[in-house]
């Protein structure tokens, strides 16, 4: 495990190199990615935004779910992802109690089997697509990318569908959403089949987790995430990484968590693809 420093980060955020690097984009807004004939189509919340280069061809692609607490939040595209030569994709999905966090679940699963259908039309690489999210779109990243039955209505195994799965202080217990849902105070943890632990297993996707300060994150988050990253360790998952960001707490960890995410999908679409990171 890596804790990375505080004045650390502070400093590789302003790497000229990173910093400078930009290219063309555009955005499209409000893309349904639910079905036509789904009931939840229409659904105002139920849409992404896609943020893509347009200077090149079979680019990677980042889905990103926000935080919020699966009660809160909209879509965005996270400035610190863009013009780095890969497309970001922001999605809303319904929120609780307009819906379960099982509805919270699927809208992420859709969203995502979207991306994975249409991102060729943009230009993008299917085989390119990152899946990523912060607290609560954290949860999200790890159930799709763990739990097989969200994406088994589409026709899509996770397991080949995303090239990496980078939660941003995820809950990996059962989300406390869930937990109120049952009756279950925040401070009682339960593992059950809506949390991304329960789904442990050696084959899924390779996973970057991220981590705000253990002193200063919220209800033991790192110490949730650690344990995540042990038993993956336990049943053998050759890709498994986690940081921990000294200095940042749960809310302003993604200050950090960027910066990192970035290089480790340039990296990685670079020994996926042969060509140099970035290009």
């Amino acid at each position: 495990m890596k804790r990375i420093l505080l004045l650390l980060v502070v400093s590789i955020l302003f790497v000229p190199q990173l910093s400078a690097q930009t290219a063309p984009e555009r955005i499209v807004r409000d893309i349904a990615y639910r079905p036509a004939d789904d009931p939840a189509a229409g659904d105002p919340f139920c849409r992404l935004d896609l943020c893509y280069p347009t200077d090149r061809k079979g680019f990677a692609t980042v889905i990103w779910f926000h935080g919020g607490g699966l009660t809160g939040g909209r879509r965005e595209i996270p400035a610190a992802l863009c013009g780095k030569g890969f497309a970001v994709v922001g999605v809303d999905y319904r929120l609780v109690p307009q819906v379960t966090v099982a509805g919270c679940v699927e809208d992420a699963a859709a969203a995502a089997a979207w991306v994975v259908g249409h991102i060729a039309e943009y230009g993008g690489d299917p085989r390119l697509i990152f899946v990523a999210g912060h607290s609560a779109g954290g949860y999200l990243t790890s159930m799709i990318g763990l739990d097989k039955r969200w994406l088994a209505p589409y026709g899509i195994d996770p397991d080949r569908a995303f090239a990496a799965l980078i939660p941003y202080s995820g809950q990996v217990v059962t989300h406390f959403s869930r937990r109120a849902e049952l009756g279950l105070p925040d401070t009682q943890p339960l593992v059950d089949d809506m949390a991304p632990l329960n789904h442990v297993r050696r084959d899924c996707p390779p996973i970057l987790i991220l981590s705000g300060d253990r002193e200063m994150e919220m209800l033991g988050r790192y110490e949730e995430n650690a344990y995540f990253w042990r038993m993956m360790q336990v049943v053998g998952h050759p890709d498994v990484q986690i940081r921990e960001f000294d200095g940042f707490d749960h809310g302003n960890m993604p200050q950090a968590g960027h910066y990192v995410a970035v290089r480790y999908i340039l990296e990685r679409v670079g020994q996926l693809t042969g060509r140099p990171a970035g290009e």
